[in-house]
């Protein structure tokens, strides 16, 4: 990805995931905004994307952040918002392990209190290994924690699976985390 492609990415999941206001729009029910609204709102705001650019973002963009509508009008993130959104996602029998990725300077903190969903929604997992390891890398020298999803949800935890394959749920707690 280009580092002008990556700029414009980290912009729209700032506005669509945290901060709408920031360029002076509102998040629809289900997170959505207009197409036309965002990009004008975005080029208003000195990040000018056009709709050709906003297409290959939401297509190219390796963790699918992103989603169109069915007829491309409105545009949303698929998940990991700080705000307050409904995505309407429907809770999902588990595999038996899902997958973590961190950083090692984290796992102190994880041993105690598990994985915690901070200022999210929810916590964010992986359906293999490999994803994780690319999520870690983000924040140090990675560390992959296997989560034993199946058991939790035989304990009562729920779980989503959001459009783009990312696995959710509010917690994790130390007990069911191996890795450690």
């Amino acid at each position: 990805m280009k580092r002008e492609d990556i700029q414009q990415s980290k912009f729209l999941s700032l506005i669509l995931r945290h901060r709408p206001e920031r360029v002076g729009i509102q998040l629809e029910a289900g997170g959505w905004v207009e197409v036309d609204r965002l990009l004008t709102a975005c080029r208003q705001h000195g990040m000018p994307i056009d709709r050709a650019t906003l297409e290959r973002l939401v297509k190219t963009n390796d963790k699918q952040r992103f989603a169109f509508n069915e007829d491309g009008s409105k545009i949303r993130a698929n998940q990991g918002h700080s705000l307050s959104v409904n995505l309407g996602l429907k809770p999902v029998q588990p595999p038996l392990w899902l997958y973590h990725g961190t950083a090692r300077q984290f796992l102190p903190s994880i041993e105690k209190q598990g994985l915690l969903k901070r200022n999210r929604h929810h916590v964010h997992l992986s359906g293999d290994p490999q994803t994780a390891i690319r999520v870690g890398k983000r924040h140090g020298r990675p560390v992959v924690l296997k989560v034993g999803a199946k058991e939790m949800a035989a304990d009562g935890y729920t779980f989503y699976r959001s459009d783009n394959g990312v696995w959710l749920t509010k917690a994790v707690p130390p007990r069911y985390l191996e890795g450690l």
